[in-house]
């Protein structure tokens, strides 16, 4: 029989993700979806307390910050566009007014921080290996004084003239990988870390230019993780651009991965990486997560109250098997409150 596909075969974690396990995530857009996914399955996670990061320097960059408890100052912000904003966060932390975006940077920074202590599984996306460097006499107008150096997370459409636009090394990214591990194992010795490289293609840099980007991430943390141990490969980038390899897997815009891929990476991701014992409870969660999204023809109804009812009965009986997870939202909702 022809088979006109290549499956990728992925050979389970030596050690792998359980419930009473905490997670962090850190990285490109694709890391939202994979949390996404933990969370509704009930996985203790934190994502992105930076935003969405697509560079290797940025990513480790925003980790070490959160293992020495930065705390961000007025003079750590610039003004642009009738925002506060910060060259190493995300626009999502940009603000009108200075205190409120201060405040939110700090309070992320904060729960990291108590996060990451203990953390048991560090999952990192990395998106790109371009990077945007300050041009060597920036405008004083965007420079926030308290910058480390002069890679920014984000541009916050700042004219591009006022950057150098680069693509690290191979070696460039393998060295900040290996400092990052040094200062997470101080930090927190029993931490894992997962690598995946985000299969969204970076077509504005170029199609070569991104499989050129692609190719120097995947080097770099191949190197780290047959150096190390803790360190693992999930193979996301590979399962969306080899095994799936059509245009049908992603949305309209022809670079992200649509519905269909993210499911079957996270199908995957728990075949290699989520102990088996979690299986039962992320069926019932399926199910639950499904009545939870439905919307009743008549909420008044017999038939809805029982149907309430029913489920916060399974839900009840999840959180006396379960004690040490939270099922406060569900069971808020099948109470009808």
């Amino acid at each position: 029989m022809t088979n006109f596909r290549l499956a990728l075969d992925i050979p389970a974690f030596p050690q792998k993700i359980n419930h009473r396990q905490k997670l962090f995530l850190s990285g490109s857009c694709f890391t939202e979806h994979i949390t996404r996914q933990l969370r509704s399955n009930k996985f203790a996670t934190i994502e992105n307390p930076n935003g969405i990061l697509f560079n290797p320097v940025s990513i480790a960059a925003s980790l070490v910050s959160y293992i020495e408890q930065k705390r961000y100052s007025e003079e750590d912000l610039f003004y642009y566009n009738e925002l506060w904003n910060s060259w190493d966060h995300h626009s999502r932390f940009s603000h009108p007014d200075k205190q409120t975006a201060l405040q939110q940077i700090n309070s992320s920074q904060q729960a990291a921080h108590a996060f990451l202590k203990q953390t048991n599984w560090l999952i990192l996306t990395l998106g790109s290996a371009f990077v945007y460097e300050w041009m060597e006499k920036p405008s004083s107008l965007y420079r926030a004084k308290n910058r480390a150096n002069d890679i920014v997370a984000n541009c916050h459409k700042v004219p591009t003239d006022r950057f150098r636009k680069r693509l690290l090394t191979a070696e460039e990214v393998f060295t900040v990988l290996d400092n990052l591990r040094y200062r997470l194992m101080l930090f927190n010795p029993a931490i894992k870390v997962i690598y995946t490289i985000s299969p969204v293609r970076h077509a504005r840099d170029g199609l070569v230019e991104n499989n050129k980007s692609k190719a120097i991430l995947i080097q770099a943390v191949h190197h780290i993780v047959e150096k190390f141990e803790d360190h693992f490969y999930f193979p996301a980038y590979e399962l969306v651009i080899d095994d799936l390899r059509d245009y049908r897997f992603y949305a309209e815009d022809m670079v992200h991965p649509n519905y269909l891929a993210t499911a079957y990476v996270w199908e995957k991701f728990t075949d290699a990486c989520i102990d088996p014992h979690c299986y039962a409870l992320m069926k019932e969660m399926e199910k639950i997560n499904i009545a939870v999204k439905h919307r009743p023809f008549n909420p008044s109804s017999a038939a809805h109250r029982q149907f309430l009812s029913s489920y916060f009965s399974r839900v009840q009986a999840l959180q006396d098997q379960y004690p040490y997870l939270s099922f406060t939202e569900e069971l808020k909702y099948f109470s009808g409150s």
